[in-house]
């Protein structure tokens, strides 16, 4: 019996120094030509943070630049120097924690190409972005607020609407107007009661606008590129890398260079 509590307490001591070793293991230290910027990686978006694990453990982020700056936006940087035939990590599925983790300033964000070519919304595999922002008011919030619920309306219905595709199909090649216009009106009608039943989707709650009004952020693209990380140490060093000079495509006239390691 003696032995099986020995047992069970060893188990134990190494089920808990596995859990103190995954929270660790969960830090990354950006060390930039202008500071250091430590970042928390979150447990809830695990493609995310396995694969940058993967790459700071690989080297992949040794002497990259911040190739995008934007004041009262973001810096970006990680891309993959495809010009001497390094090879493109792959892309990480979208991740979207809404409204758990979202584009307050300071997060950590994973930059993607546009819908047109990219309808799930998936990540690049190494290019992402720290957010700056800038602060709104209420009035502003609102507004936007209001935008992602005509979105949601739009995204629904285009879902419906590829469900149909054969009926639509049909009608067409039949001639019925009358048909197509019956179909899209029940189509709108669906649209409109699902939306009413998800609109707190495109809500923000009162800790969401406290850090908008207060912090500031990028509300915009809540919803739209997945926030798989934070600041929790740095942010002086971020506003002055958000601070240099530009030119064309916001890439800093001088480069900002950096290197990402696991942090403690």
């Amino acid at each position: 019996m003696k032995h099986i509590y020995v047992l069970l307490l060893l188990i134990l001591i190494c089920s808990f120094n596995c859990m103190c070793s995954q929270e660790k293991n969960n830090y990354l230290l950006i060390k930039t030509s202008m500071g250091d910027i430590k970042v928390k990686l979150y447990d809830e978006t695990p493609l995310h943070r396995d694969q940058y694990l993967k790459l700071v453990d690989e080297g992949f982020f040794k002497d990259r630049i911040f190739h995008r700056v934007i004041e009262d936006f973001m810096i970006q940087g990680g891309e993959a120097q495809t010009k001497t035939g390094e090879e493109e990590p792959p892309l990480i599925p979208a991740e979207f924690c809404f409204p758990q983790h979202y584009h307050k300033r300071g997060v950590l964000a994973a930059a993607r190409m546009g819908d047109n070519v990219n309808p799930e919304k998936k990540s690049d595999g190494c290019q992402f972005y720290i957010v700056t922002g800038k602060k709104f008011v209420p009035s502003q919030i609102a507004d936007i607020e209001k935008q992602r619920y005509e979105q949601l309306k739009q995204q629904i219905f285009n879902r419906l609407r590829k469900e149909n595709t054969e009926a639509i199909k049909t009608l067409y090649r039949e001639g019925d107007k009358e048909g197509m216009a019956a179909l899209q009106e029940k189509l709108i009608q669906q649209m409109e009661t699902e939306a009413e039943s998800r609109k707190a989707e495109s809500l923000y709650s009162d800790e969401q606008k406290e850090a908008y009004t207060s912090l500031g952020g990028t509300p915009h693209l809540d919803g739209e590129y997945t926030v798989f990380g934070e600041v929790v140490e740095g942010m002086d060093v971020v506003a002055k890398i958000e601070a240099v000079q530009t030119a064309g495509q916001d890439r800093p006239l001088t480069p900002v260079t950096f290197s990402i390691v696991r942090a403690d």
